[in-house]
Order: structure tokens, then sequence, then C-alpha cells
């Protein structure tokens, strides 16, 4: 399969990209299609630990939640949902769970869908199983595991397909403790994007042979770690100026899938998707606001501003005063989704929009860069020199301090601790050679002497 790298925008201008609408929509499941002038509520849950002890068990925990989220929906009249099985490691390491998961959960939905005529699709996220111990062994080992999870769940009802797949991580893991960028952009941009490459065109694969969507993935490994170690505005493990040059890097990275084979939509937990919208346009899946019942963030409703579907990350299967968790939490959803689609019917989708980003913009540097506006402008950056895996990612860091150097001058406020970290990374990124040769030696040499566990010959091909 050829790769085919994207050198331009999908978008004229920012100001092109709104919430329900993608230039690349994408059919799938019952009835929907996503990114086509509508957004839709996209539930994901977790079992209960015990539920893991028997396939049995998983079968009909999963049923349950379905048949909740289902039975909730058409109660409250919303007219779509869709639904992602975010794997336990049973499911993936015993890929037949998997699939007889995901044919359970499909004829729930093909019951609904048959006498209420509500529109639904079914994602199946199979887990990165591919480390042994303390090492990433990403082609052989776990290897054929994983893709005969993706052929199971496929076979069997799933009708989108996506991973958070974790190539890079152990230098990432190394580098973002240290402040170390060259670590960042060589974990993220050159390792993260070879492996995608190497993994999403065989999903791809798997996915045209049984006739369905090749969604997308996630730097959930290294951008959100790094937005989850830089915590709240109270926090100083790592400056958030760092984790939003992080995530900038990602978009570069999470990109590959898409270039690989992949369509939409993207994966909710990938805060870069946004950028990733404005270069290739596909449709996206985003959380925010409604992710609080999984983690906190400083982007609440801003994320929401070019979404197609809307996401609550993940929420462990249980009892609440309103329901179970999944009834709760997908009727939230659903409201969220029927005020942006009103707003799209009655023409006033970017004044939400830009109140959406409004609300957030100049909470933290992280939402700042991620604005639609700066967002399109870091997908500029990386389509300049989008045949260049590393370039590409270098150029997104650098503009991505470069915006917030501009914001700083106007509303953003920094303290001093975000702004040193800022000058520190923008110097240190700009002492690293353009050539991509020079970069991948310097970086192979320096990596496999600080990180025992970096294999780059099995697991990179290098």
């Amino acid at each position: 399969m050829t790769v085919k790298r994207f050198t331009s925008m999908a978008y004229g201008s920012a100001d092109e990209m709104i919430f329900g609408n993608a230039k690349k929509p994408v059919k799938a499941g019952l009835g929907l299609e996503i990114g086509a002038g509508y957004t839709t509520p996209e539930v994901n849950y977790a079992p209960r630990p015990e539920a893991g002890q028997s396939k049995d068990k998983l079968v009909r925990e999963y049923e349950k939640i379905t048949t909740d989220i289902m039975a909730r929906m058409v109660q409250v009249g919303f007219p779509a949902v869709v639904l992602e099985t975010e794997h336990v490691q049973e499911m993936t390491n015993n890929p037949k769970w998997g699939g007889e998961i995901a044919h359970a959960q499909k004829t729930i939905m093909e019951e609904y869908h048959e006498e209420y005529g509500i529109k639904c699709a079914l994602r199946h996220t199979p887990g990165d199983i591919r480390e042994d111990r303390d090492y990433l062994e990403l082609r052989g080992g776990k290897y054929s595991t994983l893709m005969e999870a993706f052929d199971e769940v496929a076979s069997n009802g799933a009708d989108l397909l996506s991973i958070e797949s974790m190539g890079g991580k152990e230098v990432f893991d190394h580098a973002i403790l240290r402040n170390d960028m060259q670590g960042v952009l060589y974990g993220i941009g050159c390792l993260g994007a070879m492996d995608m490459e190497y993994i999403w065109q065989d999903i791809a694969k798997v996915a045209k042979k049984n006739n369905v969507v090749p969604a997308g993935d996630t730097d959930c490994a290294q951008a959100n770690t790094a937005m989850f170690i830089a915590g709240g505005l109270l926090d100083k493990n790592l400056a958030h100026t760092l984790a939003i040059i992080a995530r900038s890097i990602a978009a570069s990275r999470s990109l590959v899938a898409y270039e690989s084979g992949a369509k939409g939509p993207g994966k909710d937990c990938a805060y870069e998707n946004t950028i990733v919208k404005s270069i290739a346009g596909v449709p996206i899946s985003q959380e925010g606001k409604t992710s609080t019942d999984a983690h906190s963030d400083v982007l609440g409703n801003l994320v929401m501003q070019c979404c197609d579907l809307w996401s609550n990350e993940s929420v462990e299967y249980h009892g609440e005063f309103g329901g179970t968790s999944v009834q709760c939490w997908a009727e939230t959803l659903g409201y969220d989704c029927s005020l942006m689609n009103v707003a799209l019917k009655s023409g006033n989708e970017k004044l939400l929009r830009d109140m959406f980003v409004a609300s957030d913009r100049y909470r933290d540097p992280q939402g700042y860069v991620l604005a639609y506006d700066n967002a399109y402008r870091i997908g500029e950056a990386i389509a300049k020199d989008g045949d260049n895996l590393y370039l590409r990612a270098k150029n997104a860091a650098l503009k991505c301090c470069e915006i917030l150097d501009e914001g700083k001058k106007g509303h953003l406020e920094l303290t001093r601790f975000e702004t040193n970290a800022l000058s520190k990374a923008k110097a240190d990124l700009e002492a690293l050679p353009d050539d991509i040769d020079q970069f991948m030696s310097d970086s192979m040499t320096k990596y496999k002497n600080e990180v025992k566990v970096f294999r780059p010959e099995s697991n990179y091909g290098l």
C-alpha cells in the first residue's frame, strides 16, 4: 500500500472549520454519516473489574452496557449514537472474546435501529498489547495477536477500528521527564510516526477485507501523558508550554494514520485532532468538559469547536441516581450535540463555535494553541514540509512557540516558570539540524546510550 503524505490544507481558511462538518464525511454502521452536517454523541465505557473474570461475564457486562445506552437514547429522543468499546486486556489478548462481544453489541444495536430508527455505529479499539514487561515489542511478539483482534471485531460487527498506539513512548518517557525537546521530537514525531505507518497499513487491510472503516489513532501514550503530568494551574511538574509543544508535534504523528489508510473519525482523546482535521479534512471525535468522569483538563468547551463526534472519554459501568453511569453520560453528550445541531440548522454555528473557544482560549497555553485559528496555523506548518516526518514535526513545534510568544504579548498570561520553559524549549528546538539524516543519526546514538529499553532495530527497522 502506498503512503500518501499531506502537503496542503483541506480547508482554505480556519474560519471554514466547524463542528458537525468535515470535508470527507464517513458513512458507518446503521444509517450514520459522520461529519455530514450534524454532531453525534460517542459514548465510551469500561466494564467493572470483576466482569473480566471470564468471557461469559464480560459478554454479559457489555450486553448490559449496550442495552442501557441504546434504551436511554431512545427514551429521551436522540436520533443517533456511537458506542466505543475500548478493549480491556483480556479482549485483545484473547481475540475471540473481542469478537464475541462485538457481535453481542451489534445485535442489540441492530434491534434498536430496526424498531426505533436510531442511527448508530460501533467503534472497537483494541489495546496496544505490543510490550513485553519493560520493553516495547512493536513488530514481533504479540503483533499477530493484535491484528487477529482487529480481524475478529471487524468480522463480528464493529463498524469503526481504532487503536491508541504506543510507538516512540520509550524515548518520549525518558525525554519528557528531563524537558528534553530533542527526545520529545524524536519519540513522537519520528519513532511514533514510523510505527503508525507500519501498523496502520495493516489495520487498513483488515478493514478493507471486512468492509468496515479504519477510523483513527491518538497520541494518548505521549501527548496526553505530557498533558496529565502538566496537570492544572497549581501544578509545576511540567510546564504547560512544553505539554502543548508535545501536542503540536503529536498532530504530525496522528496524521500518519490517515496517510496510511485511515478515514476517520479520529479518536476522542486526540486533543490534536483539530490540527489533523485542518490538514486531512477527516471527521474527528473530541472530549473535553464531558471527560471529567475520567480526568480533568483545562480545555472544557473549546475542543467542541470542530468535533463531529462528542465523547465522554470513558466511564466505569456502575449505578448512579439517574440510572447507570453510561446512561447518564450518554444523555449529557446527547444534549450537547442537540445544541450544536440546532446551531447548525439555524445558521448560528460559527457564533456557538466562537463562544466555545472564547470560554477557554486564555485559560491555559494549551487551549490557546488548540483554538481553531491557531490550530490551523500549526497545520500549515506541518503541511509545508509534509513529505519529511522530522521537519514537519519540528515546524509544528516551532510554530507553537511562535504562537505562544505572540499570545503572551496579548491576553495570554504566562508565569515566569512557563515563560522560562518556553524560552529554553524554543532555543533547544532552533539548535537542532534541519537535515533529517543528521537528526536521526544523532538521536539514535544519544538515545541508544541513554534509554536501555530503546530497541531501534527490532521496533522501528532502523
